[in-house]
């Protein structure tokens, strides 16, 4: 059972991560999963994991409104990613659940730092605004929606931050719009996820909501810097990857500390 203080901190926790979703269309989980364990307390990684989804999902669906009505969302590709990353987002997250929470922190973070590294080389691509996800390209979007649902499955994420870079190389969309449509994708896998975790008691209810309404103001936020920001070559990129050099240092030296104690 979880004191007061903790529940206020995951409040706290959530506007932070909901600002990341609004800006950037990942990094909610790649900020839930630390600050549910390191900030808020949550002792088990693989509750933490669970929650987070839920509640990544549903602050995720928040953004996908707010930029809807924006315009940045290609539906199409979105739905054409969703489908087929919900098929390995279930088969991820029952495989993730037999792997030990530190050794899942660790390889985590590892995954995240290969990620930065691919943003930061295609930081400067501006990419095509009419691009659609047409029949040629079916096969390529249905294919990296299937390795980015296992993915964020295994490591009990909305998956946004491999969702995105996904979407441009599958499609070479502008990141703005990758961020908005990332989003459909983003609310289908965390709750894949999540329906995974709560049949094994792993989803803590109290926390994901109190997480949820703190995500949703902090996403209005997120969602503007975004769009004032879209114009400026390789910004989004550049601040994409470095939110994730950040938080994959500090669960390494994390989750190596447990697991060498």
């Amino acid at each position: 059972m979880l004191e007061p203080i903790q529940y206020a901190l995951g409040g706290g926790a959530g506007v932070l991560v909901g600002f990341t979703l609004g800006l950037v269309g990942g990094g909610g989980s790649i900020l839930a999963v630390p600050l549910m364990v390191y900030l808020v307390g949550v002792g088990n990684p693989h509750v933490a994991i669970g929650t987070s989804a839920f509640a990544v999902a549903i602050n995720a669906a928040v953004g996908l409104f707010n930029h809807a009505r924006t315009g940045t969302v290609k539906w199409r590709c979105g739905g054409m990613y969703a489908a087929a990353g919900v098929v390995g987002a279930f088969a991820g997250s029952s495989l993730g659940k037999m792997v030990g929470g530190e050794k899942l922190l660790f390889l985590f973070a590892l995954l995240m730092l290969a990620i930065g590294v691919l943003m930061l080389r295609g930081r400067g691509n501006p990419g095509e605004p009419g691009a659609e996800c047409t029949r040629e390209k079916a096969p390529k979007v249905l294919g990296f929606g299937l390795g980015t649902g296992a993915f964020s499955g295994f490591f009990g994420i909305g998956g946004g931050f491999l969702i995105v870079p996904g979407l441009i190389g599958s499609t070479g969309m502008p990141i703005l719009n990758a961020v908005g449509t990332s989003l459909v994708a983003v609310t289908a896998f965390g709750l894949t996820t999540a329906i995974n975790y709560a049949f094994s008691g792993l989803v803590n209810w109290p926390l994901a909501f109190v997480f949820i309404i703190g995500g949703a103001l902090g996403s209005v936020g997120g969602m503007k810097l975004a769009h004032h920001l879209a114009g400026r070559t390789g910004r989004l990129s550049t601040i994409f990857a470095g939110l994730i050099f950040v938080v994959a240092t500090y669960m390494l030296f994390k989750s190596a500390s447990a697991l060498l104690a």
